[in-house]
């Protein structure tokens, strides 16, 4: 799985080019936003649909423990940073992890 490298760069900051190796690929508005998307529950997550591949929400509820409606909306979020796709199979929709390993970037 691709080593995902995360950043904090706040609205209306402006871009500062990065150089070397651990330029972040992930941008998070604030500190508190990447502590609860990158929460020990939601890697979790991550790992499970990385390990046992869930085929629907569906599975993925029964194998998490968790209801499908917060799982799709969690997932949802994490499509948005692009940490997971949600692969759209006829009725059913299938969650594929982008990345389940993090280094986190700061100053």
């Amino acid at each position: 799985m691709k080593r995902c490298i995360v950043g904090i760069r706040r609205p209306g900051e402006l871009e500062v080019a990065a150089k070397g190796r651990d330029v972040p690929t992930v941008w998070f508005p604030s500190m508190a936003t990447m502590a609860a998307v990158l929460s020990e529950d939601n890697r979790a997550l991550l790992r499970i649909i990385r390990d046992a591949k869930p085929k629907t929400l569906t599975e993925l509820a029964a194998l998490s423990g968790r209801q499908v409606p917060n799982l799709s909306r969690t997932l949802r979020m994490m499509a948005g940073y692009g940490l997971v796709k949600l692969k759209r199979n006829v009725r059913e929709i299938e969650p594929i992890t982008l990345a389940t390993e993090f280094l986190v970037v700061l100053d």
